[in-house]
């Protein structure tokens, strides 16, 4: 069985635009294949795809990813059931998504600071 992981235990999302699955694979703890099939399982994953058929993941993309991985690894839901809990607005209400925009908020912003507080060169 696998062993639960928790979300505040995963990076911070860096503040770029787009990441490649390598780079979401890691923010999200979990394997490019295992990505490629979610996006089949759930609709809310869709990646835009460029050149070659590579996918480049938006923020959002990689909240809905710590959300899917949560539901299935930490709370146990099966992929028929965390596609109903994400297609529901329950989630949006989901108290964890806030905690966890919270903490990226808390963390660029800890960035803007140390940029700030630098000597200027």
């Amino acid at each position: 069985m696998l062993e639960p992981s928790h979300n505040n235990e995963l990076p911070a999302i860096p503040g770029k635009r787009y990441f490649t699955i390598g780079e979401v694979a890691d923010l999200c703890a979990v394997k490019a294949h295992v990505l490629r099939y979610w996006e089949q399982e759930f609709p809310q994953l869709s990646p835009v795809k460029r050149r070659g058929n590579r996918r480049y993941y938006q923020r959002a993309d990689v909240i809905t990813i710590r959300q899917i991985r949560s539901l299935l690894y930490d709370q146990g839901y099966t992929i028929g059931g965390a596609k109903q809990k994400l297609s529901s607005h329950e989630v949006k209400d989901d108290t964890s998504q806030y905690k966890q925009l919270i903490r990226q908020m808390i963390t660029e912003l800890e960035e803007v600071l140390d940029v700030l507080n630098s000597p200027a060169r």
